[in-house]
């Protein structure tokens, strides 16, 4: 996927890489530094901080604020949980979905029975993929020269490559983590099915009815890796939601607390002195600041992952949404 995006290494490892609480440790320091320096640049930090209606005005907001992110979360929530419940009738027809798509699948791959954990049933289709294109290499022969076998052989070693890679990085993958679903978006089908049909319809005269036989069972195999992949995509975001909201319920506990206290106790006139050259009483209102908006700093750092997840996979087959830096011929039919 870094090869294919025209992202920054930095860039696509704080939006995707990343563990989420390293996004946070971040976030919040370099939210706090911000904060300490932009107040000590201005005119006169210090003579508004010693107002209490200023520290007070500050902390209300940021209760109702801590509160309403709260509620947000509760409503997300029950979003998710409310998927999960159902008639009888509609739970059966989801288990026998299910079913009939493990059935498909092992039909296709050739496998007797197919795995039950995400990454290990993700990994048997790419390795699938990878055996069916060697398939279709070994059924070309001696028969298929010149250009023909060029570009086929180019698009099986594109096929094979990638799909090694993502198999490695399968293993040992757990779900619940982001490196399930992060080799999932490494393997780009798409532009494999697309790819794969175009040569197929392409040199369809020059090539035998074994080999064009083995070509639809590939796409065939190609075209199951979109719906799995859908599929563990809308379990991984339930999945992160739920974190989500442990996440902000954890912290708005401390953010709540530590906003009451700074409106009921909280004195200006008692806090003197300098730490480093800076204002004490400036440092205090920072620092219990930032621990108000690290629910907000949570919500941010999940939501990033999520929504950058959701917008590279928005369509589902051979569709290229973003940019790729190439134009692409029409195909008309002679």
């Amino acid at each position: 996927m870094q090869e294919r995006a025209s992202d920054a290494r930095l860039k696509r490892w704080i939006l995707l890489d990343a563990n989420r609480w390293s996004i946070v440790g971040i976030l919040t320091i370099s939210f706090f530094a911000m904060l300490v320096a932009f107040i000590a640049a201005s005119p006169a930090p210090v003579t508004i901080l010693q107002t209490e209606s200023s520290v007070n005005f500050v902390f209300s907001s940021l209760v109702t604020g801590v509160i309403t992110a709260v509620t947000l979360i509760l409503g997300i929530n029950q979003l998710v949980i409310a998927q999960e419940l159902g008639p009888l009738g509609k739970q059966r027809n989801r288990m026998q979905g299910a079913m009939d798509f493990r059935q498909n699948v092992e039909d296709v791959a050739g496998l007797t029975v197919s795995p039950t954990e995400p990454a290990t049933f993700f990994r048997a289709l790419v390795e699938a993929s990878q055996k069916q294109a060697d398939t279709v290499r070994n059924a070309m022969g001696d028969d298929t020269t010149g250009d023909v076998r060029e570009e086929i052989e180019k698009y099986i070693d594109d096929i094979t490559d990638n799909a090694s890679d993502v198999s490695d990085q399968l293993k040992g993958t757990e779900f619940g983590t982001f490196q399930v679903l992060n080799a999932a978006l490494d393997y780009d089908y798409s532009r494999k099915i697309h790819t794969g049909r175009r040569l197929q319809n392409e040199y369809r005269s020059s090539l035998s009815e074994e080999v064009l036989n083995e070509f639809d069972d590939l796409l065939d195999i190609l075209r199951f890796l979109g719906p799995a992949r859908e599929h563990f995509k809308t379990f991984y975001f339930q999945w992160e939601l739920i974190n989500l909201s442990h996440a902000i319920l954890y912290t708005a506990v401390p953010a709540l607390i530590t906003a009451f206290t700074m409106i009921l106790f909280f004195d200006p006139r008692f806090v003197s002195g300098t730490v480093l050259g800076m204002n004490t009483t400036l440092l205090v209102v920072c620092a219990t600041v930032t621990i108000g908006t690290i629910p907000f700093i949570v919500l941010l750092a999940y939501i990033l992952r999520i929504a950058t997840v959701a917008k590279r996979t928005l369509a589902v087959g051979p569709f290229t949404l973003r940019e790729s830096g190439e134009s692409e011929d029409i195909h008309w039919e002679e």
